[in-house]
C-alpha cells in the first residue's frame, strides 16, 4: 500500500506518468498498475485519464492528502525505528532561498558534528517552491523567508535577521560611501535576482520609493551570478549582508549597508507540522533553537 501511495505522490508532484515512473525507479506499467490497484483497493477512481494524465478526481484529491499524512508517518516510523541511541543516522534535504544558502552551514555544520553519519543534500528554490516541495514530501525542511507571504500549515524556526547591503566596486557610483539610502540605490544600474524570488520582490518595494528605477541590466536565480557581474565592473547589486560575510569581498569590492529606512526580514527554518516527527527533522529543529539562541532571534 506505502509502495502505492508513493507513486500517487509522484503523480502529483510530475503530473505525467513517465516522468512519475522514471522519479519513483519504475517502469511507466508498474507505475500505472500500481494506480489502479489503489483504484480497485479503495473502490473509487482517483486519476482522470485517457493515454496521458488529465488531473485528479475529487476522490483522487482527498486521497491524495491522505497520501501525504501516510507515507509521511510511514517514513517517520522507519526513521525511528532505525534510530540508534547514541548519534543519528540517515539524509536531510533541505531546500533553500538563495540568499540562505550562505548560512546554512551554520546549521548542517554543528548538526553533523553531533551526528556524523547524517549525510546533507542541500538545494537551491523559491520561498513558494520550498512550501510545495514540503507539501508534497519531496524535502525535509527549508530555509526561508519567515514574513511578507503565507507559510500555510508549517512549523517556523527564526534563525536569523536578513539585512541588506550594495555590493558595488569602489570606483563606480556609490562606491565610496559608508552607507547609502534605498532613494540612492533607485537610481544606478543594477543587476538583481530574478522576480519569482522573494529577496527581488522585497527589494523592488524598497526600491519602489525612489526615483523610478530602470529595469535590471541583468537577472539571475544565483548570487554566484550577479556577484560575478558585480566584480566585472559592470553594474551593482543588492545583496543580504550575511551573504556579503560568506563571499568574503575584497578590494576593489565594497558592501555597503543601505539605510532609511532600515529593512529587516527574518528567516527561518521551516519543517511540517506532523506529528510524531521523524527524529532528524527533530535533531534538526533543536539545533536551529540553538543557532536562534546563538544569533539572538526571538520567534
Amino acid at each position: 500500500m506505502i509502495e502505492k501511495l508513493e507513486f500517487l505522490l509522484a503523480l502529483a508532484r510530475e503530473r505525467n506518468f513517465s516522468r512519475a515512473a522514471e522519479a519513483c525507479g519504475v517502469t511507466q506499467p508498474t507505475l500505472s498498475a500500481g494506480v489502479k490497484q489503489l483504484e480497485e483497493s479503495l473502490g473509487v477512481l482517483l486519476v482522470n485519464r485517457s493515454s496521458r494524465f488529465h488531473g485528479f478526481t475529487p476522490d483522487g484529491e482527498r486521497a491524495l492528502e491522505w497520501a501525504k499524512r501516510i507515507v509521511a508517518d510511514a517514513r517517520a516510523m522507519r526513521q525511528e525505528m532505525r534510530a540508534p541511541k547514541t548519534s543519528l543516522v540517515g539524509h536531510l534535504t533541505i531546500a533553500a532561498v538563495p540568499t540562505a544558502l550562505g548560512m546554512a552551514q551554520k546549521l548542517t555544520l554543528p548538526f553533523r558534528e553531533k551526528n556524523p553519519e547524517v549525510r546533507f543534500t542541500i538545494l537551491s528554490q523559491t520561498s513558494r517552491e520550498i512550501l510545495a516541495m514540503l507539501d508534497g514530501l519531496q524535502i525535509d525542511a527549508g530555509l526561508t523567508y519567515l514574513d511578507n507571504e503565507p507559510l500555510g500549515h508549517i512549523r517556523a524556526e527564526p534563525l536569523y535577521r536578513e539585512r541588506y547591503r550594495l555590493l558595488t566596486l569602489a570606483d563606480r557610483p556609490l562606491g565610496d560611501r559608508k552607507k547609502v539610502t534605498w532613494k540612492e540605490v533607485a537610481q544606478i544600474p543594477l543587476c538583481l535576482l530574478t522576480p519569482d524570488m522573494q529577496n527581488r520582490r522585497i527589494i523592488d518595494r524598497m526600491l519602489d520609493g525612489g526615483a523610478p528605477a530602470d529595469a535590471p541590466m541583468l537577472e539571475s536565480n544565483s548570487m554566484v551570478v550577479l556577484a560575478a557581474h558585480v566584480r566585472a565592473g559592470r553594474w551593482a547589486s543588492i545583496i543580504p549582508e550575511t551573504f556579503a560575510d560568506v563571499l568574503g569581498l575584497d578590494e576593489p569590492l565594497r558592501s555597503i549597508p543601505i539605510v532609511e529606512p532600515q529593512e529587516v526580514q527574518r528567516i527561518g527554518l521551516v519543517t511540517p507540522r506532523r506529528e510524531p516527527l521523524p527524529p532528524l527533522v527533530r535533531a534538526l529543529i533543536a539545533e536551529a533553537a540553538a543557532l536562534a539562541a546563538r544569533e539572538r532571534v526571538e520567534p
